[in-house]
């Protein structure tokens, strides 16, 4: 069985959350999985661009987020 290729377009680089020692930056990026509409996305990206897994958020879901993070105070 194929394993079907994913897709995606960086849209927008919003924020580098931070880097490992190895150079692996952990991001916040806008991206377009699929051509599809683009997703708030926080993950892993090695210096030659390779992803670890990572979580996509719809805007409704960062707003949320972001609701419950300022709500502690942050």
């Amino acid at each position: 069985m194929a394993v079907a290729e994913i897709k995606y377009e960086i849209v927008e680089q919003i924020a580098v959350l931070s880097e490992s020692s190895k150079g692996w930056t952990k991001e916040l990026n806008l991206i377009s999985w699929n051509d599809k509409e683009p997703k708030y996305d926080i993950r892993d990206w090695s210096p030659d661009r390779k992803m670890r897994k990572g979580v996509t958020l719809t805007e409704e879901e960062a707003k949320i987020l972001m609701k419950a993070l300022e709500s502690r105070g942050l």
